[in-house]
């Protein structure tokens, strides 16, 4: 494996985590009493617009932990002033974001309550992000350390682009999200084979395991070649299997009001602790404290804690 706890942080004037994927214009749509009927209309009671997708939210999240982060996504012209001012405002560099012109940003219209959360999606531009990643691999000149994916990669490039990015001795990490047909097909385990750490949650876990119980699927990982797994458990917690150990996490209490991004945010505090040298039993400690406290605020962003408030949480966990 590449990634190792213990290299420190030296040198990462440029960006040290190139987040690559999918990015969206996400309309929040927050406070809705049910879920809605076909035919039957339903109110919100607040209206927010953010970028939203793994990779915004990941990328944003490290920056806020005083991670230096790039994202590696296509966007349309018809947001893309505001798009990357946003992520720029945010510490994320867009040095690596294409513009497309025959497609829009992909939308997410997002309907929030405080369990749970409900999603409509138009990829837009995203339809060009296999061809963008091809490219960029073949093409990019920077010194690379980590790239997280967030997106399921697909079977045939998807090798060859990790392989591509491993003889670089970078190193790196996936989150699929839920897609169905890519985490029921065997294939995918050749994928999470190749990667370096995989953080799946339960439900996504579940799809490839076929188990429920959390141990079983980290035993299943492993025994199937799958070195290093954080699984998010949400309200449960977090646990991980490192090179052949189990280890858990506790679940953080807090006041949630919207779990949107919080395993996005869980990836960035885990990839951050890492990089500064914490071992993997502290990676997901402060990965779950992450996690949870982004779901203090609406949507992806804006409850990622920073570096002080982690700290903060860490102190009170001490005592």
């Amino acid at each position: 494996m590449a990634i190792s706890a213990g290299n420190g942080s030296a040198g990462l004037n440029a960006p040290a985590v190139i987040v690559a994927g999918q990015i969206f214009l996400d309309l929040l749509l927050i406070g809705v009493d049910h879920w809605p009927e076909p035919g039957k209309e339903i109110f919100a009671r607040e209206f927010r617009r953010e970028i939203g997708g793994g990779t915004a939210i990941t990328a944003c999240a490290l920056a806020r932990l005083g991670c230096p982060a790039a994202v590696l996504v296509a966007i349309g012209t018809d947001s893309s002033a505001w798009i990357t001012s946003r992520l720029e405002s945010c510490g994320v560099s867009t040095e690596s974001v294409i513009i497309e012109t025959t497609e829009p940003t992909g939308i997410t219209v997002i309907a929030s309550r405080p369990e749970d959360r409900l999603f409509i999606t138009y990829p837009g531009a995203n339809r060009r992000f296999a061809e963008l990643l091809q490219s960029w691999v073949e093409m990019c000149q920077d010194t690379l350390l980590h790239v997280h994916f967030a997106v399921p990669l697909d079977f045939e490039s998807g090798r060859r682009v990790i392989e591509a990015i491993r003889r670089r001795n970078a190193s790196v990490s996936l989150d699929v999200g839920w897609n169905r047909s890519w985490l029921l097909d065997p294939r995918a385990w050749e994928i999470a084979r190749q990667i370096d750490i995989f953080f799946p949650n339960a439900t996504e876990a579940e799809a490839l395991t076929g188990q429920r119980n959390p141990e079983r699927m980290l035993r299943s990982f492993a025994d199937n070649g799958v070195r290093r797994v954080a699984l998010k458990l949400g309200a449960a917690g977090a646990a991980m299997v490192w090179d052949g150990e189990i280890f858990y996490a506790d679940p953080i209490p807090v006041d949630c009001v919207d779990t949107t991004g919080a395993g996005d945010c869980f990836n960035a505090g885990f990839l951050q602790a890492l990089f500064t040298g914490a071992d993997p039993r502290e990676c997901l400690l402060r990965a779950n404290i992450c996690g949870a406290l982004s779901t203090e605020a609406y949507g992806g962003i804006a409850g990622a804690p920073d570096r002080n408030r982690l700290e903060q949480e860490l102190r009170k966990m001490s005592v």
